[in-house]
């Protein structure tokens, strides 16, 4: 005898996917590592409206000027320049002169590196120049504390430990009263508009 039975078909409960799939979703949220780009280390000028009206007299000799137009030739105190690797050996003389040269900075605390561009400059070569001027200074800082320039770097990644701490305090020359005897001066114009 056999029996005439409805077969049913096997269903999977679904009511706790929701549940799963939200799990999952925090889990890789939490584990995921996104990646930080770091971008350009600038300190940004302070708001005009802040700012008092100061007439400062930079004396000539204690600006090194460098420009680039829109074609992204440069210009490095009046005259033309082809190599940009020559700008790290001019901004360390510059700097380290200690008034010898009555044509050069009195001081590295007054020692200004002026960059200026035009408004079709690309942003390579101006990272490129903007790269050899801070090299300049990191290899200043790095003779002071007598490690590589790449030394410097890892001291500067790394402030929290007591050495690097102590290590970079004396490449740029810091004083008791927390003020650095080689600070990075660096002043980037506004663009000039082309053809204005």
């Amino acid at each position: 005898m056999a029996r005439n039975r409805k077969r049913e078909d096997p269903q999977i409960n679904s009511s706790s996917m929701a549940d799963i799939a939200f799990l999952l979703l925090i889990f890789f949220l939490v584990t995921t590592t996104i990646a930080n780009d770091r971008g350009l280390f600038i300190p940004l000028p302070p708001d005009p409206e802040t700012m008092e009206d100061v007439d400062i007299k930079i004396p000539e000799r204690n600006l090194f000027k460098i420009q680039i137009n829109s074609a992204d030739r440069l210009l490095v105190e009046g005259e033309p320049l082809e190599d940009v690797s020559a700008i790290k050996p001019m901004i360390k003389e510059f700097v380290l002169n200690y008034g010898a040269d009555p044509e050069s900075s009195d001081s590295p605390e007054e020692a200004i590196v002026s960059l200026k561009t035009d408004r079709g400059t690309t942003q390579a070569r101006f990272i490129e120049v903007l790269d050899e001027i801070q090299g300049a200074y990191y290899d200043i800082y790095a003779d002071r504390a007598g490690v590589t320039n790449q030394g410097w770097r890892k001291i500067i990644d790394n402030l929290n430990d007591p050495e690097n701490r102590r290590l970079y305090d004396v490449g740029r020359g810091m004083t008791p009263e927390g003020k650095p005897e080689f600070p990075m001066n660096i002043s980037i114009a506004e663009p000039t508009k082309i053809g204005g």
